[in-house]
């Protein structure tokens, strides 16, 4: 099975993070993603991009906080994995306030992380979306961008 990190990200979001029943432990888990066909070395690694948000979510409320007018560049290595629609995206969910300066930079953060040369728009909206999930104070704006999510996924064509 040729699944990536994400793929397993939102295997577990659909099917637990968004559960209000008790959560199991990672072991559950790991035996749950390998019996749905997922390999080893990848539920390992999305299990790692999990903890990695948690350690940075501990940091963030450290982090300056940024003027309202401060713009943010990517850089070259950014760039170079975002195409033009993924940084226009990114850039609007902050002028819209669905994400603010330390979201935005989690979300970049998280997007580095994963192992793809380049990443799609859609990769993008799932990460922006796992990444307010686990911010406190933000469940507004989880709302709005799992409805934009999903809406979306409702009208794809199969």
């Amino acid at each position: 099975m040729k699944e990536n990190v994400l793929d397993i990200l939102i295997y577990l979001f659909e099917n637990h993070l968004d559960d209000e029943g008790p959560e199991p432990d990672q072991a559950t888990l790991q035996d749950e993603l390998a019996e749905a066909g997922f390999e080893p070395q990848q539920i390992h690694k999305a299990f790692c991009w999990l903890e990695g948000l948690s350690d940075l979510e501990g940091i963030s409320p450290s982090l300056p906080k940024h003027p309202a007018q401060a713009v943010r560049f990517f850089s070259d290595y950014e760039r170079a994995r975002l195409d033009m629609s993924c940084q226009g995206f990114l850039i609007s969910m902050e002028e819209l306030g669905i994400l603010d300066a330390i979201s935005r930079e989690l979300v970049l953060d998280r997007i580095m992380a994963l192992e793809s040369d380049e990443i799609e728009l859609d990769q993008v909206k799932w990460i922006v979306m796992l990444v307010l999930y686990n911010r406190p104070g933000q469940e507004a704006e989880f709302a709005w961008m799992e409805n934009v999510v999903f809406q979306e996924n409702e009208n794809t064509v199969h």
